[in-house]
């Protein structure tokens, strides 16, 4: 895999013929992707059941009065009980070993520290917290990506952070001038 083909720090927009129902419409932020295969957090299906404050008591952690609210999402059907929180990181900031470097103003940490931080009223914002990862194995999403299952596109922080959950599939096929109206489910080929 060369340079240019490298999608960390990209988006992946579900195309409506996506025939994964986990998937449908979804919008996710791929993490990490190499020749061993790509790692991404769904940055729009939100969680209702899990609440931020009960995912702390859960966890053993108090919360003080100070206590940040961070949004709790679906981020795959890979380690659902696994916590991922993605927030930037900024300028000149150095991202230590415990947070992994997305893009220059974007890290993932899976660290309780960084809970800790946000149930003290301290830690980088914005931020979001995924339960959960979407995981490809080897050239998988590169043959998904192919036979037309998604479009790729710059990261959007409003798409990633924002609080418009349904709005932002659509968001994130305008930022490319797509209307979803228009999409083809199937793929051409020349």
């Amino acid at each position: 895999m060369d340079e240019s083909s490298n999608l960390t720090g990209k988006m992946l927009i579900a195309m409506p013929g996506m025939r994964d129902p986990r998937f449908e419409q979804s919008v996710i932020l791929i993490c990490a992707h190499s020749e061993e295969g790509a790692m991404g957090l769904v940055v729009n299906r939100p969680l209702p059941e899990v609440g931020f404050a009960d995912l702390l008591s859960q966890l053993g952690i108090d919360a003080g009065e100070n206590a940040l609210d961070i949004p709790v999402r679906f981020g795959g059907p890979v380690e659902p009980g696994r916590g991922f929180v993605l927030h930037r990181v900024p300028q000149g900031i150095q991202v230590d070993e415990t947070r992994m470097r997305i893009a220059e103003d974007l890290a993932m940490s899976t660290t309780r520290d960084i809970l800790e931080d946000f149930a003290h009223g301290r830690g980088p914002q914005p931020a979001m917290l995924a339960l959960g990862y979407a995981g490809w194995g080897p050239g998988q999403l590169d043959s998904e990506i192919l036979q037309n299952g998604w479009l790729t596109s710059d990261r959007g922080d409003e798409i990633i952070f924002g609080a418009d959950n349904a709005g932002k599939w659509r968001a994130a096929l305008k930022s490319l001038g797509i209307d979803p109206l228009v999409l083809s489910p199937s793929a051409g080929h020349a």
